[in-house]
């Protein structure tokens, strides 16, 4: 995943978690991320897609937790925005006829995915909450 949808979810569900149950929009959220509206707006989708949050549109509407930030692990917002291993994946198809070449993907993937197994068993240990304290 070598971009930051992991970086913006994180920060949106942060900016959240401070608010409590106040209903927050993608402009006002937007601006403390310094992005456009409407990259927010798409990832609120993606969170919402996962229960993370809830929306409510209209003029009074916007964003806010689904459930308490105690109960949101990292490991969850990491799974809901991974789009391909964190390492990338090879895109190429190596020579056949070499001894590296014919096994390095296997063992890429088996690489990508003992470290990608890593991470998430890492992210599964720490809450939004405790994520949030640090900004007191």
């Amino acid at each position: 995943m070598n971009n930051s949808r992991f970086a913006i979810s994180l920060h949106i569900l942060t900016l959240l978690a401070e608010m409590g149950e106040e209903l927050r929009s993608s402009e006002w959220i937007a601006g403390s991320i310094n992005i456009n509206p409407v990259l927010v707006r798409k990832e609120l989708s993606n969170l919402r897609n996962h229960g993370l949050i809830e929306s409510k549109e209209g003029k009074s509407g916007g964003s806010a937790l689904a459930k308490p930030a105690n109960k949101i692990l990292l490991s969850e917002i990491y799974e809901a925005v991974r789009t391909e291993y964190i390492l990338g994946q090879a895109k190429n198809d190596p020579n056949p006829d070499c001894r590296i070449g014919r096994q390095i993907n296997k063992h890429l993937d088996t690489l990508y995915e003992e470290v990608e197994s890593d991470l998430i068993r890492k992210l599964g240990k720490k809450t939004l909450a405790e994520f949030s304290k640090q900004f007191k």
